[in-house]
């Protein structure tokens, strides 16, 4: 069992940045990467972004591209997520989870989600 903690949402206004961290206490067996999905109120949860653990693959969102980067560092089995040019469509509750599957985008093939972390964008 792979427990995921998301950190570093918060209220911030249109243009702004935030960074969300995502630490996993290790990695599950199989693991391919950790990813982010959002979900807003009254919407499915989508996907955002995914990186690998070796760090050389990364997969974005098209509504997210050029504005957002993930990153990882392997040492803190931590994943990150810069957010930058955030616009109030971005306002969701954001979530970090682990995929056996390269390039998933498909919440379904994801498990140990986090709790996930609130991110309000005000215009």
């Amino acid at each position: 069992q792979v427990q995921l903690v998301e950190s570093g949402g918060g209220l911030v206004q249109a243009g702004g940045s935030l960074r969300l961290s995502c630490a996993a206490s290790g990695r599950a067996v199989g693991s391919y990467g950790l990813g982010w999905f959002r979900q807003a109120p009254g919407k499915e949860r989508e996907f955002v972004a995914l990186i690998s653990w070796s760090g050389g693959s990364t997969y974005y969102a098209d509504s997210v591209k050029g504005r957002f980067t993930i990153s990882g560092d392997n040492a803190k089995n931590t994943v990150y997520l810069q957010m930058n040019s955030l616009k109030p469509e971005d306002t969701a509750v954001y979530y970090c989870a682990d995929t056996a599957y390269s390039g998933s985008s498909y919440a379904s093939e994801y498990d140990f989600w986090g709790q996930g972390t609130q991110v309000t964008v005000s215009s």
